[in-house]
């Protein structure tokens, strides 16, 4: 969701350049005509009920209503005493978690943020009869923030039990600290940590198997790097891990992860050499630095902040079926990416075209509990795909 309003007039008036295959039939409704969420940013399913939550930036998790024409949600946990927002463009509630046991240990996970100093903090509570204790926090990380914006923070456990956390590489533009590279900072990067352990001194666990696990000098909580502003991660049903991350001035682009990968920032944007770059020229020989392209990219002629997206396995569109849907905040396109076994893209359908009368700035993509689609915006709206 994170913007350059210095390319905003140059994309409203440029045309979609990317290959695409035609539109498909599918419309974006509002499902909830009557209620206005500010600035939601993501949403979930309760485990073991019937409640979704919705999570809103300024630091406030509600309770999604069950009649569509409800003019409010109830407040499942009030966080605004403890967020506290410099600019609220890219700071605040930014992530939610549960636990895959959580129906039987009611842990969850909160990323947000903290000022004096600024900080981004990743921690724990525990659920009693189904709503939040604010007395049980446990402060799991804390995570220095040299400026206000690519904060990122989006989370997810994966299929293997550990939570999966995104960081963006600590803000301004070109990445002036050069965080993203640097193996010994926690920005710009994925993080995969054990919460139901400790090692050492850490509030979490280092899974033996993370890539860096026992190397001199470098973090050993780094799953990958070379990230500049995750927003977005998701694990389809195969177990692969989803990445976009938002570019600077001319690329978005999508990842596929891997383990120990490098992704590039700031080296290059997207699969570009990145013009501006502050990091020391790449070493070559058997010290070459290796980047993994983007299974998909885009340029700034189509948007200028993605917002990553889900894989959709749902009914209700099988065309769509194995589809990642994700959009833009920037132009309002919405698109449907296509790829095969091997990790290649095979087709990018546009879902959406640019905003036109009805302005959608998508903020998330999340799936709801029957396996259709939420599509959260920045104007407090919450859509769904129709026909």
């Amino acid at each position: 969701m994170q913007i350059h309003h210095f390319l905003a007039s140059f994309i409203a008036g440029s045309t979609l350049l990317v290959s695409t295959t035609a539109a498909q039939n599918v419309k974006f409704t509002v499902a909830y005509p009557n209620l206005t969420i500010k600035k939601p940013v993501w949403s979930t399913a309760l485990p073991g009920s019937d409640k979704e939550l919705i999570v809103a930036q300024g630091g406030v998790i509600y309770e999604l209503p069950k009649e569509r024409k409800a003019k409010s949600a109830p407040v499942w946990f009030d966080l605004t005493n403890r967020v506290v927002i410099d600019k609220d463009f890219e700071e605040g509630l930014l992530g939610l978690a549960f636990h895959p046991k959580h129906e039987a240990n009611g842990k969850f996970y909160v990323y947000y943020s903290r000022q004096n100093p600024k900080r981004a903090i990743l921690s724990e509570f525990v659920t009693k009869d189904g709503k939040p204790d604010p007395s049980s926090e446990r402060v799991l990380l804390e995570i220095a923030q040299p400026f206000w914006n690519h904060d990122s923070g989006q989370m997810t456990f994966g299929p293997d039990g550990y939570l999966y956390l995104s960081t963006g590489d600590g803000g301004k533009g070109n990445d002036p600290l050069m965080t993203s590279q640097n193996l010994f900072s926690l920005l710009g990067k994925i993080l995969r940590l054990d919460v139901d352990s400790k090692s050492g001194d850490l509030a979490y666990g280092i899974p033996k198997d993370n890539p860096f696990t026992g190397k001199p000098g470098i973090r050993p909580e780094i799953w990958t790097y070379g990230m500049r502003n995750p927003w977005g991660l998701h694990f389809d049903k195969g177990g692969r891990l989803w990445c976009a991350d938002v570019g600077q001035a001319l690329w978005e682009e999508i990842n596929l992860i891997e383990k120990g990968g490098n992704y590039g920032w700031s080296y290059r944007e997207g699969a570009h050499d990145f013009a501006l770059s502050r990091n020391p020229p790449l070493k070559t020989g058997k010290d070459a630095v290796k980047f993994i392209d983007p299974v998909h990219e885009y340029s700034h002629a189509d948007g200028i902040s993605i917002t990553g997206g889900v894989v959709y396995e749902g009914k209700a569109f099988p065309a769509l079926k194995g589809s990642y849907i994700y959009g833009d905040w920037g132009s309002g396109f919405m698109w449907a990416l296509k790829v095969n076994a091997a990790g290649k893209k095979t087709a990018n359908t546009v879902l959406r075209k640019r905003n036109a009368a009805r302005k959608i700035q998508p903020t998330a993509v999340t799936i709801r509990p029957d396996g259709e689609l939420w599509i959260l915006s920045w104007d407090g709206k919450i859509y769904e795909l129709s026909k």
